[in-house]
């Protein structure tokens, strides 16, 4: 605590504050809720390992920044190089993937990905097949654990690639870590936090890793398309879920380098392979070959 208070005393506005408590959640960083007379803040404090894991905290922060003219949470002070960003505190109900089931909320979280993807540009790009690319490599030069049958699947992703390249959509900028607990209803609307892994990209990708993150059925991502995009689109749901299993697969490896460098006291070897069974079954599932032709248009 005697480190922690020294940089919460470099930020001006968290000086005088009256108390200190850690934020649950969160598999990279060490979250704070800080309280002071004036106000509530959150005070990220970043894992020194964030560049093996294709995080710039630099462009996290400029994205913040721009999130927040939208739905994103005020930015009150950055230290770059100290892994310190304090935000502003949302007040309202942080969701869970259990509310999520609820069918009721889809369009306003459709509407708030959608409030998001209409804000300014970010600063920098994301695309789940070059960052699955990059992980890989760390995982094979550093000797990480790497899941059984992993490369096996290398050719069904070129051809996935192929396929959403065939009719590509244009990029806007994404959060690409839509967890449950990075929706904060407010009771007025639904607001978007944590922008670790923010950029521009394919807004299906952001529908999908959403859905596939929180284990919905596949209905409720079928409701979340048509909210997004107004009316049904075949060709949009299943370009979702190409990109849902693309997340799976690249968030494998994730947490394959996380298992071998973080000290957060988590499992993360089991929480990858949950995600990695499930991208398995798809590959070797009957829907696969269906998805890459309604996806790039030629079924």
């Amino acid at each position: 605590m005697d480190d922690i208070d020294r940089l919460l005393d470099r930020v001006a506005v968290l000086r005088g504050r009256t108390a200190v408590s850690d934020l649950p959640g969160g598999l990279t960083n060490r979250n704070l809720l800080v309280d002071t007379p004036s106000a509530r803040y959150v005070v990220r404090l970043s894992s020194p390992s964030g560049g093996l894991l294709a995080i710039d905290r630099e462009c996290e922060f400029r994205n913040t920044v721009l999130a927040a003219e939208t739905v994103g949470a005020p930015v009150i002070e950055y230290l770059p190089g100290e892994g310190v960003l304090v935000i502003g505190f949302i007040e309202g109900t942080t969701l869970t993937e259990h509310d999520l089931l609820d069918e009721s909320l889809l369009p306003r979280v459709a509407a708030a990905c959608r409030r998001l993807h209409s804000g300014p540009r970010f600063v920098n790009d994301f695309d789940m097949f070059d960052i699955q690319g990059r992980y890989l490599n760390v995982v094979l030069e550093r000797g990480f654990r790497l899941p059984p049958r992993y490369r096996e699947f290398e050719p069904k992703v070129a051809r996935m690639r192929a396929a959403l390249a065939a009719r590509p959509v244009p990029t806007v900028p994404c959060n690409n870590d839509l967890l449950a607990g990075n929706f904060i209803d407010t009771g007025s609307e639904v607001r978007l936090i944590d922008y670790e892994y923010s950029g521009n990209n394919d807004p299906y990708f952001e529908l999908g890793n959403a859905w596939s993150e929180s284990t919905l059925p596949l209905g409720h991502l079928e409701l979340l398309v048509t909210a997004y995009d107004g009316q049904p689109s075949p060709e949009h749901l299943a370009r979702a879920r190409l990109l849902a299993l693309m997340s799976k697969y690249g968030w494998t490896l994730w947490a394959a380098i996380q298992t071998s460098v973080s000290d957060i006291d988590f499992d993360f070897w089991s929480w990858g392979m949950q995600k990695y069974d499930r991208a398995v079954e798809e590959f070797d599932g009957p829907d696969f070959e269906r998805l890459l032709d309604v996806a790039s248009g030629s079924g």
